[in-house]
């Protein structure tokens, strides 16, 4: 019989274009211990909106009662995922007057209230609010003015908000399953906390997550995302396209691309036979033979259209020149064999596979790279963010160009040193 033990524990749920999975963890003083997973197919979600509010909901109900099974306890409320096109990321700048007075806790209060203010979401749900780094007189850069001497003080609110209707379908479909939502985390913000190392995260890294139906490409610095860009093509579409160039199930499809498809050629390719069954056939009807290299072949086809349209958003985000030298996969699509040489090849960046970490007792079946932003959701909501939102209308908010913010704080990150 379940628990009714909710206080402490953290329940996250990824709502993706392929799956529903959750988590259930427990803060301990060694980790975040996982108590409970559970996971379903996703049939309400393309391009990582939700387009049967039925579907969603039975699957978000399934994965959540499976984790609580497993946890033998009952949960009220979730942090969920948002991984759908749409998402926007800016930069609010607020200045105060100090007049050369030590900063004191009081004074970075009142600057981060004014903060709140001058948040405008133009339309839009903003999903996250939060302090970056501090200016003291015009120098950026600082992490921590408490004590410090100042004529100005100013600090950069880093601004993720995305487009309303989808978030609110998000939302309802949660809450239509008897759960409450605690918070709404855009998929790249959590997705870092799993994936990213410390240091990547302030010198500078691209991450871009392979997902079912959506690829989300986010630039990181300072410890901040700066820049992001969704594309709405993923990994699906490379089942689709081997089901309709073979004529095979979708399901069959699937299985092909994990056991037999690579992102890579070898010699060895042409002489390697695959069965595949048919769609539909009379009595008896032998499966098809391919050769892997036919295989890989349609593979690498979608490959080339989809890291063509990663680099053309790495481009636009102004992730170009010495700072664009580390690069991270993750998602469903990074399981794929070969896929970070391929990346290297095609993008000329390093490029590692980033698997989700920072959980304890994490089953192996959740482990892959399509489970990073669930994992990342856990570490988020365990880290306490600080939330600025609560817009007033009215206000200006101060926006920069991809390229600018990029560059602006990845200058703010070396002063700092």
């Amino acid at each position: 019989m379940a628990q009714a033990r909710t206080e402490g524990l953290i329940t996250a749920v990824d709502i993706g274009s392929s799956k529903v999975a959750a988590v259930i963890a427990q803060p301990t003083e060694g980790g975040l211990q996982v108590l409970g997973t559970g996971q379903r197919e996703s049939r309400g979600v393309k391009h990582g909106l939700v387009v049967d509010m039925e579907r969603t909901e039975h699957a978000i109900r399934e994965a959540v009662e499976q984790a609580e099974r497993i946890a033998r306890t009952n949960i009220e409320e979730v942090w969920v995922s948002f991984s759908a096109g749409g998402l926007y990321s800016d930069v609010a700048s607020v200045e105060v007057e100090l007049g050369g007075q030590r900063i004191a806790e009081g004074d970075v209060a009142n600057l981060l209230e004014a903060g709140r203010r001058s948040i405008d979401p133009k339309g839009r749900e903003v999903l996250h609010a939060q302090p970056a780094l501090y200016t003291l007189d015009g120098l950026k850069g600082v992490r921590n003015p408490r004590g410090l001497h100042a004529e100005r003080l100013g600090v950069d609110i880093h601004i993720v908000s995305a487009d309303p209707s989808p978030v609110r379908n998000l939302d309802l479909c949660v809450r239509s399953a008897h759960l409450a939502v605690k918070s709404i985390v855009a998929s790249p913000v959590a997705t870092a906390m799993a994936c990213l190392t410390e240091e990547e995260r302030e010198l500078g890294v691209a991450l871009v997550e392979l997902g079912g139906g959506v690829t989300n490409v986010s630039l990181h610095a300072g410890g901040l995302l700066v820049g992001l860009a969704s594309l709405p093509i993923g990994a699906g579409e490379i089942t689709d396209d081997i089901a309709s160039a073979f004529g095979t199930r979708r399901a069959q499809a699937e299985r092909l691309k994990c056991f037999h498809g690579s992102a890579q050629t070898s010699p060895r390719d042409n002489h390697e036979m695959i069965e595949v069954a048919p769609i539909v056939g009379e009595e008896g009807a032998e499966p098809v033979r391919i050769s892997r290299a036919q295989l890989i072949a349609v593979i690498r086809q979608r490959l080339e259209h989809w890291f063509a349209a990663i680099e053309e958003a790495l481009k636009a985000l102004g992730f170009t020149g010495p700072i664009a030298r580390r690069l991270v996969l993750t998602g469903g699509g990074a399981e794929l064999k070969g896929i970070a040489d391929y990346a290297q090849g095609v993008l000329g960046r390093a490029v590692r596979v980033g698997r989700p970490r920072g959980l304890i007792g994490l089953p192996e079946a959740h482990s892959g790279m399509g489970f990073s932003t669930l994992a990342g959701l856990v570490l988020f909501a365990a880290s306490d963010p600080v939330d600025l939102r609560q817009p007033s209308p009215g206000q200006a908010i101060v926006r920069l160009s991809p390229t600018n913010m990029v560059q602006r704080l990845l200058a703010a990150v070396k002063s700092s040193y």
